[in-house]
């Protein structure tokens, strides 16, 4: 059985409540990265459904910045996650 069939059949509850798969994930394309799919990512990691190693080459991201969005949603909850708040909340605002 590949990596990739082991998590298809797996889920984790995703920020809103509903059950999350691969399947339901953002696109490994993802440009925009609007507070609910950043969310989801969070989630699928930290429900075991993607390693951080497995989102960071998925999505092209650095450690730090998945890391980042983790600690905003644990400092400011899904609020944390948007663009123009981040600003905010690193200057204490």
């Amino acid at each position: 059985m590949t990596e990739q069939q082991k998590h298809a059949s797996r889920y984790v509850i995703g920020p809103n409540g509903a059950p999350l798969t691969l399947a339901d994930l953002p696109p490994g394309n993802t440009k925009r990265w609007v507070t609910r799919r950043k969310a989801e990512v969070v989630a699928a990691v930290r429900g075991g459904l993607l390693t951080l190693d497995e989102a960071c080459e998925r999505y092209k991201l650095t450690t730090e910045e998945f890391l980042s969005w983790q600690r905003a949603i644990d400092r400011h909850g899904l609020p944390g996650l948007r663009a123009s708040k981040i600003q905010d909340y690193r200057s204490g605002g």
